[in-house]
C-alpha cells in the first residue's frame, strides 16, 4: 500500500465520522424529544377540563364506571371519543422549542388568557398539568405550551378541534328516540291550546273535534311528530330540577302513547324555559332522569303551533273533504 493510498483511506474514515455526527447527533437548538407530560400514560389520565376561546367549558372525569360529566349528575360520557384524546396527550413530545419569548405566546394563541384550548389534565397519581393549544403550525401540527413553562412546542396530530369544549362532542347526544310507527296518539299542549291526534284503524292520523269545513293537514302534523319523537341534546344538566328550568309552567307538554306488539307505553316530554343566552330550551323526558338543553329549532314547532297550523286551507271555490275517521 502506497503512502497515497493510506492518505485516501484516512480521508475516507474522517468523512464517515463526519457523516455519523451529522445524522446521529442532536441538531443545534434541538432538545431530546421527551414526553411533554413526563411519564404519564394515557390510562393514568383521570380528568379533563376543557375551555375554548369563546368561554365554553366542559369537565370530564373517569371513575369506576368509566368517563362521566361530573357537573351534570355524572351523565355518561363516551369513552370511545375520549380515549383517543388521552392517547394523543400522553404522546405529545417536547422537541425543538419554536418560541421562548412571552411576547410570542399571544400571537401563537398559547398565552394564559389568549388560547384556542386550555386543557387541565388530572392523573391518578395526583399530578396535574395545564396545556394550551394554539394556532396551526401546518398540517395536523399545532402550537402547544405547558402552563408555567417558557417554551412553545409543536404538537403533532392534535388540533384544537380534536378537543372541543361542548358537551355534545363527548356524549351520545340522542335524548329521545321513539319509532314513529309505534306512536298511536299524540297530545300537544302549549300556549295556543291543547291538540289531540289519533291514528285510526287504517293507520292514518286524524285530528278529532274539527268543525264542519275544517280539514286536517297530515303533512303539517308529521313535522310535529318528527320533532316530538326524536330529540338530540346539546348538553345534559343533571337530575335535579331547578326553578330556572321552568318546569312548573312549561312552554309545551307533549304526550306520546305508543304500542309495539301488545306493549303499551305513555311518554311525556316537558319543554321548560328558553335560555336566550344560547337559544336553547330546557327539556325533560319521562324516559330519562336527566334534564337537558336542546337547540330551539328542535322544539319551536311544539311551542308555537296552534290549531290553524294543523288545518289544510282549501283552495278558493273548492269543497272541503271530510276528515278521516
Amino acid at each position: 500500500m502506497t503512502r497515497l493510498h493510506q492518505i485516501l483511506i484516512g480521508l475516507l474514515a474522517v468523512q464517515l465520522i463526519l457523516v455519523g455526527l451529522v445524522f446521529f447527533l442532536p441538531k443545534p437548538g434541538q432538545a431530546a424529544a421527551t414526553p411533554l407530560l413526563g411519564a404519564t400514560k394515557a390510562e393514568e389520565i383521570t380528568s379533563l377540563a376543557i375551555r375554548d376561546d369563546k368561554g365554553t367549558s366542559i369537565k370530564l372525569a373517569k371513575g369506576a364506571a368509566g368517563w362521566t360529566l361530573p357537573d351534570a349528575g355524572d351523565f355518561a360520557a363516551d369513552s370511545a371519543k375520549i380515549t383517543p384524546v388521552t392517547v394523543k396527550l400522553a404522546a405529545l413530545k417536547a422537541g425543538r422549542s419554536v418560541a421562548q419569548n412571552e411576547a410570542n405566546f399571544k400571537r401563537l394563541q398559547v398565552a394564559d388568557e389568549a388560547f384556542q384550548r386550555k386543557i387541565e389534565i388530572g392523573t391518578a397519581g395526583g399530578t396535574s398539568y395545564t396545556l394550551y393549544l394554539g394556532s396551526s403550525a401546518g398540517g395536523r401540527a399545532t402550537h402547544a405550551r405547558l402552563s408555567g413553562q417558557g417554551d412553545v412546542y409543536i404538537a403533532s396530530d392534535l388540533a384544537p378541534f380534536d378537543v372541543n369544549a361542548d358537551a355534545a362532542s363527548w356524549i351520545n347526544a340522542a335524548y329521545l328516540d321513539v319509532p314513529q310507527a309505534d306512536v298511536t296518539n299524540l297530545t300537544l299542549k302549549n300556549a295556543q291550546g291543547q291538540f289531540v291526534f289519533e291514528k285510526n284503524a287504517q293507520g292514518q292520523w286524524t285530528m278529532p273535534g274539527l268543525a264542519p269545513g275544517e280539514q286536517f293537514s297530515t303533512n303539517n302534523f308529521t313535522t310535529v311528530l318528527t320533532y316530538a319523537s326524536s330529540l338530540r341534546m346539546t348538553r345534559p344538566l343533571g337530575k335535579a330540577d331547578q326553578p330556572s328550568y321552568g318546569m312548573a309552567q312549561p312552554t309545551a307538554v307533549v304526550t306520546l302513547k305508543t304500542k309495539k306488539d301488545t306493549q303499551e307505553k305513555t311518554i311525556t316530554l316537558t319543554i321548560g324555559a328558553k335560555d336566550a343566552g344560547d337559544s336553547s330550551y330546557i327539556v325533560k323526558s319521562s324516559e330519562s332522569p336527566y334534564y337537558v338543553k336542546v337547540n330551539d329549532y328542535s322544539v319551536n314547532e311544539l311551542v308555537t303551533r296552534g290549531k290553524v297550523n294543523f288545518l289544510q286551507q282549501p283552495a278558493p271555490g273548492a269543497t272541503p273533504t271530510a276528515t278521516p275517521k
